[in-house]
């Protein structure tokens, strides 16, 4: 079976296509690499550091043995329509995350995120695809305390960026209805795990983290520390992936993908300091806009339809990640920086 991932170079994504590859499948990888890298490709098909070059743009072009990479952007349709030849299931991660990033820029976020998964969902259907997968967020479901999240809930979008995962969704919906094309939402939660960017502006809490405490530098806690989400291991979301794009009963559905357990803010610095041995300082700034106050997932659907349920504990992938941030090279370290 031939697969393409869009956003194959990213986090979440190289690691769907690291999972893919490990069990023989054909993959077809589609990145901008502009917030991708090729050193996540390298660590996901195990190629040595540097081994790998940005390729032209245009065609595909084979990286490693069943791999290839395709030097591209899903906001051009004519991209998407060749990455989509004599593929069966697309997995679409390609996106603008991050939620302060689309309230400083909500044009761009519904470009990538809208058009661009419009986009997919055309080529995917002009060219025969099978199955999409697509990756939506648990940002969709707003700002209501009622917890926890179940699919039937009315989603209430509190940033552009959740409202462009809820636009996602719903193409994906009528395109089941109306043409036929299989699709499958999944409401990722807060996922974590290696790969995850820490240098980003909009870096996600978990790496942002962990490298302020391999660097000796304060945490910095947006408000009272007290928000919580439903931190889910990456393996436990590369796994639901792999699900939905093979269980045969979940075309047309939207599932929840999380851990079903809950930590603070606070929670992960007491967590980091227990990992790492040490006191942590912390420094506390203002909330931020267009952030919900808790997120938990119930899972129950997912686990009837797609056979999910979480392996990984939190705990168990949080040290996972803290190793794997603290090996020599990931990032750089000044010297006395703990």
């Amino acid at each position: 079976m031939v697969y393409l991932v869009t956003g194959g170079a990213g986090f979440i994504g190289s690691h769907v296509v690291e999972a893919l590859r490990r069990r023989g499948e054909h993959v077809r990888v589609l990145d901008n690499l502009a917030t991708g890298s090729l050193q996540n490709l390298e660590e996901a098909l195990r190629l040595p550091h540097g081994s790998l070059s940005r390729p032209p743009a245009g065609n595909p072009v084979t990286v490693a043995d069943g791999c290839e990479l395709l030097l591209g952007d899903i906001r051009d349709l004519e991209v998407l329509r060749r990455a989509c030849e004599g593929v069966e299931v697309v997995i679409h991660e390609a996106a603008l995350r991050a939620v302060p990033r689309s309230v400083a820029d909500p044009l761009s976020t519904n470009e990538v995120n809208v058009t661009g998964t419009l986009n997919v969902l055309l080529a995917a259907r002009d060219a025969g695809v099978r199955r999409v997968v697509f990756a939506s967020s648990s940002s969709v479901y707003g700002a209501s305390l009622e917890v926890p999240k179940v699919e039937t809930m009315v989603p209430a979008p509190v940033s552009p960026y959740a409202v462009s995962k809820l636009a996602g969704e719903h193409y994906c919906r009528v395109f089941w209805e109306l043409y036929g094309l299989e699709t499958v939402s999944l409401r990722y939660f807060n996922v974590f795990g290696p790969r995850q960017d820490p240098a980003s502006e909009y870096a996600a809490v978990i790496p942002k983290f962990i490298a302020a405490a391999l660097r000796g530098e304060p945490l910095e806690v947006h408000g009272d520390g007290l928000q919580s989400r439903d931190f889910t291991y990456i393996a436990n979301a590369v796994r639901a992936t792999l699900l939905a794009a093979t269980a045969p009963q979940a075309a047309g559905g939207v599932f929840n993908v999380g851990a079903g357990e809950t930590y603070s803010v606070l929670d992960l610095v007491s967590a980091l300091e227990e990992v790492l041995g040490r006191p942590l300082s912390v420094r506390h700034t203002p909330p931020r806009p267009g952030d919900v106050r808790v997120t938990l997932a119930d899972v129950s659907r997912a686990s009837a339809v797609l056979g999910y349920r979480p392996e990984a504990s939190f705990l168990d992938g949080f040290r996972e990640t803290v190793r794997y941030f603290s090996a020599p090279g990931v990032f750089p370290v000044p010297a006395g920086g703990g």
